[in-house]
């Protein structure tokens, strides 16, 4: 989910249903990650998503890539 002002994007990383927007209602944050900041700023509660994805979520691309990154 972007958050932020024009040409300063920040970003959520939530749990939310396929059928809701992509701006609209979500289940959980999970973590968010700043791409403005030098080193980049992630922060993810790992545990969360793994019992999110147990439940059966899906990851989208971008959000598996930046998980990748922290382990």
């Amino acid at each position: 989910m972007r958050t932020g002002a024009k040409k300063k994007p920040f970003y959520r990383i939530v749990a939310a249903d396929s059928r809701a927007p992509r701006d609209g209602k979500f289940l959980e944050i999970l973590g968010y990650y700043d791409p403005r900041k030098k080193p980049h700023i992630l922060e993810v509660k790992t545990d969360r998503v793994k019992d999110w994805i147990e439940h059966g979520a899906q990851l989208t691309e971008r959000v598996e890539k930046l998980i990748s990154k922290l382990t």
